[in-house]
């Protein structure tokens, strides 16, 4: 079995994270640089923290709803996992101002912030799912600071896809327990059509146009085609179990989105090698539900 610690955090999950870092810093034109591994390194301790927030602010509710979790089953205290959100957002922010100085420093902190609202504050409301888009286009901006104000502004793209895909699981996640109206996967399958057709718009990319654009449009195909029909074995029979796994195989599909998008901004190879990634996350998961 897991360590208690390792399923509070979703440990394998943040394989999901550093994709954000790679499609803002090729659409920034930032070149890859070992201060992108810090910054992938700070995204990744942002993700483990809002986590472990997740399971603290939930703990009262999962106690009747997934007793299975490390705070209410009694393996992890709940001050302990409040340490850990706290450790965490702390050495994310840190980890930005080291890796990327104050720019980073200036979209760490709005990130972490949106975080702990989302947790908090706004998770059951009508704006839980836009909050939690939200911090994942913050996520790609992250590694696009570097690129400094015009590399941002490219970055754009990405992060509102991005975005775009993480309000649809997000909404989606909403039914994990007692299932979801049909209406529900299939308007997170419309809105998953629309990020895909978006993730395959071209982009000039000067000599390396055609691979460029075949590896794009291949990785939307795959993202469509993986999350994609999750969802309509979940509209068919909208339970919790259907809907958790189609959850699930939300987060993975950030990963092959990830790389279209790397692919989109003209680095093919990065984004192939990324999406290489994904049957490995699939493969932890097993072991760690991200969910």
């Amino acid at each position: 079995m897991p360590h208690p610690l390792y399923e509070l955090v979703r440990l394998p999950a943040a394989l999901t994270v550093p994709g954000d870092t790679l499609a803002g810093a090729t659409a920034a034109g930032v070149p890859l640089r070992p201060g992108l591994v810090g910054l992938a390194a700070a995204s990744a301790c942002l993700y483990w923290a809002g986590m472990a927030l997740n399971d603290y602010a939930d703990r009262t509710t999962d106690a009747y709803e997934r007793s299975h979790r490390p705070v209410p089953s009694g393996r992890i205290r709940a001050g302990t996992a409040l340490a850990v959100a706290v450790a965490g957002t702390a050495a994310g922010i840190g980890l930005s101002a080291v890796s990327g100085g104050r720019r980073a420093v200036a979209v760490a902190v709005p990130l972490a912030a949106t975080v702990w609202a989302y947790d908090l504050r706004l998770k059951s409301g009508p704006f839980g799912p836009a909050a939690m888009g939200l911090a994942r286009g913050l996520d790609v901006l992250l590694g696009a600071t570097a690129g400094g104000a015009p590399g941002m502004a490219r970055a754009l793209f990405p992060a509102v896809t991005m975005a775009a895909h993480t309000a649809a699981v997000t909404r989606l996640s909403r039914g994990e327990v007692h299932g979801a109206p049909p209406s529900v996967p299939r308007a997170t399958l419309a809105a998953t059509a629309v990020v895909a057709a978006t993730a395959a718009l071209p982009l000039r990319h000067g000599g390396r146009a055609r691979t460029a654009a075949v590896a794009q449009a291949a990785l939307a195909g795959w993202y469509a085609c993986r999350f994609g029909s999750s969802q309509v074995t979940a509209a068919r029979q909208p339970t919790g179990d259907r809907i958790r796994s189609s959850v699930a195989a939300g987060i993975h599909a950030m990963v092959p989105l990830q790389a279209a998008l790397t692919a989109r901004a003209g680095a093919p190879l990065p984004g192939v090698l990324l999406a290489a990634a994904h049957p490995l996350v699939r493969r932890l998961s097993r072991r760690v539900s991200p969910t």
